[in-house]
Parts: structure tokens; C-alpha cells; sequence
């Protein structure tokens, strides 16, 4: 049999550009793992910051070396793909990010009609957008903290409006809270706000970011996480719960090696953790989740409760990732776990 041609696609226009290189440095080194490396072939594509996709030695090179790299090209030729794209039996997208894991590639290789890893349109536009998914999860029925949407233009239209916004904030959800554009992943943008100075400062500076905006109220948790990974009949994993230092998980802290503790399994009742995970394939059903999602929780020790925070329809593949740790953890290695999912992914498209 003929290897299938794994299309590994990765860089992408957003501001995680370099954390998706290596995570398919990640992917990569697992489909050539001796178990996959008979069943798959690695085709790269790299698109760059400027929206350029290159592929053959120039995306190998930057796979190689985990640097970006700009080759300047011709605007004309912006959107005239690589011939080897023709030659792809399925890809696998590891973007992060706007312009990655929001519904827009996946609705480009959904018209290129060949199979692709993790959620389609639907899902990662609903995974991505954290107001549309807290739609989705309050019309599942799924405890969440307190909430309040916003756009750019309640913001920045009218000054004498911007006070009566704020105190409307104030009078519903109470310090502390976290103000974060709707459609960044990584915690790009958020911030956490004690006061009146913070929270007008944050606003404003969300809505350079994005023009619908969301402020949640804070909550004294511990935050844990629970992976999931199928198609109509998904499994979740163990549940990882995470520490850190810095006042929130950051950009920073999160991709920072020592900057965070990953607990795996995390120490919790058996009641929560059974909870944890019917609430994650809860979550990844409400938003039409497929392939893969990393479903975020605060458990709020005193009381018992258990808050989704939010779902990752295309999480990191690092060394310091919770998805492939979590799926470790539960008996699925990192090179059985992308072949799980080219399988899944096979499958869903056969459907």
C-alpha cells in the first residue's frame, strides 16, 4: 500500500504564528515515529505572516529549524497555491489562532473536498468566538460564571455612553473580573481588572483586538482541563489541572517552559473528575466539536461546583501542551494519538 500524503499545515496570520510551528514540529516527529512513519508521508506547507504559502524546501526548512521565516513573493501570486497541495490525500492543520482554528481555513479545505483533522466550519467558529460559545454552552444547560457582551462600538462610539457601560458592568458582575476580545486564543488581549481605572482600560484596549469583546467575572478556582477526541462517539481523557504564579495563565506563562505546573491526573474527588468529563463531551457536542478539543473547567474547591470556562477546538501540540499530556496519561502516546486522529478525520470525511 502507498503511504497517505499528510498535508501538515502550519504558521498562519496570527499572533500565534510561532507557537504552531512548534506544534507541527510536534506532529511531524510523531507521524515519523517507526509506528507511522510505513502509513504516512509529511508534505509541509508554511504560510506566512504576510499570507504566503510556500511549501517543498522552504517549509521543510522552517519545520526543520522551528524559525519563521518571510520569502518575499509576488502579490499577484498571493493566493495561487503550491502545486503539492494537489498531491495532499489530507491535512492536517495546526494554526492557532485567527485565521486558523475560527471556521476560515477549515472552510477552504472543506471546498478543496479532501479530508482535514479536527472540527469543521461550524464547530471552530463557534469554538473560536467565546460569546457564541457560551451561547452554546448556556443553551446545553452547562454552569458557567457570569457574563456580559459587548462590541467595539459600545465602547469607542459614543464617550458620554462609555461611564453608564461601565457602571453597568460594576452593578452585574463585580470585581474582580476578565475583559477579553471574543475570537483571540492563547489569552492575547485579556487582562484582569480590580477597578474603575483597570476596567476602562482594559475595554479599550480589547476592542483594538476585536470588535465584540467579553467580560466574565472572576472566581477563586482551580482551573482543569479534560481532552477530548472522536466524532459522534468521543472519549474523554483524565483530568490535568494547572498552577502558576503570575496573577492569570497568560500568554507568557503558558507557553513558557517552567512558568506553569501541569498536574496529570489532577487530585480530585471521583465524583468531580466523572462531572469533568460527561460536562466536556457535553461541551464538545453543544459547539459540533470534531477530532479534537481541549475542554477548560474551574472547579471551585469549597463548594463542589464545577464552571466550564471554555473549549480549544484545535489545541497546542508543545512539549509544554495539555492536550497530548492528557491523552499520555490515559494510554494514548503522542504517535498513536495522531494517528487516531488522520483516522477519525478519514472517517468523518467517508461520512
Amino acid at each position: 500500500m502507498s503511504k497517505l500524503r499528510v498535508g501538515l499545515l502550519f504558521g498562519g496570520r496570527s499572533g500565534e504564528h510561532e507557537v504552531s510551528i512548534i506544534s507541527a514540529r510536534g506532529i511531524a516527529n510523531a507521524l515519523s515515529a517507526e509506528e507511522n512513519s510505513h502509513k504516512y508521508e509529511i508534505m509541509p506547507f508554511y504560510i506566512q505572516k504576510d499570507g504566503f504559502w510556500q511549501a517543498g524546501e522552504v517549509a521543510q526548512q522552517v519545520l526543520t529549524s522551528g524559525v519563521a521565516k518571510e520569502h518575499p513573493g509576488n502579490r499577484a501570486n498571493l493566493w495561487q497555491f503550491p502545486p503539492q497541495t494537489a498531491e495532499i490525500d489530507l491535512w492536517f492543520p495546526i494554526l492557532h489562532g485567527p485565521n486558523g482554528e475560527d471556521g476560515t481555513i477549515q472552510a477552504l479545505l472543506t471546498l478543496m473536498q479532501v479530508p482535514f483533522v479536527g472540527s469543521g466550519v461550524l464547530g471552530s467558529a463557534t469554538g473560536m468566538d467565546k460569546i457564541a460559545m457560551k451561547t452554546a454552552f448556556a443553551q446545553a444547560g452547562l454552569p458557567q460564571v457570569k457574563y456580559k457582551a459587548l462590541t467595539r462600538a459600545q465602547i469607542w462610539s459614543n464617550p458620554c455612553v462609555f461611564p453608564k457601560l461601565c457602571d453597568e458592568i460594576e452593578a452585574t458582575l463585580g470585581y474582580p473580573y476578565f475583559v477579553k476580545p471574543a475570537n483571540l486564543g492563547s489569552s492575547v488581549g485579556i487582562a484582569k481588572v480590580q477597578s474603575r481605572q483597570e476596567l476602562e482600560a482594559a475595554l479599550d484596549n480589547a476592542a483594538t483586538y476585536d470588535r465584540r469583546i467579553i467580560v466574565e467575572a472572576g472566581v477563586v478556582a482551580r482551573e482543569v482541563e479534560c481532552a477530548v477526541l472522536g466524532n459522534d462517539n468521543p472519549k474523554a481523557s483524565v483530568i490535568g489541572e494547572i498552577t502558576f504564579d503570575s496573577d492569570f495563565y497568560d500568554y507568557e506563562t503558558k507557553y513558557t517552559q517552567g512558568k506553569a505546573d501541569l498536574f496529570i491526573p489532577a487530585h480530585l474527588p471521583e465524583s468531580a473528575v466523572q462531572q469533568i468529563q460527561e460536562k466536556a463531551l457535553q461541551a464538545f457536542t453543544a459547539v459540533d466539536a470534531a477530532g479534537l478539543a481541549r475542554v477548560d473547567f474551574f472547579y471551585v474547591e469549597a463548594t463542589g461546583e464545577i464552571l466550564i470556562n471554555e473549549i480549544n477546538t484545535l489545541p497546542g501540540f508543545t512539549s509544554t501542551s495539555m492536550y497530548p499530556q492528557l491523552w499520555a496519561n490515559t494510554g494514548i502516546s503522542f504517535p498513536k494519538l495522531v494517528d487516531q486522529l488522520i483516522q477519525l478525520a478519514m472517517e468523518r470525511h467517508s461520512n
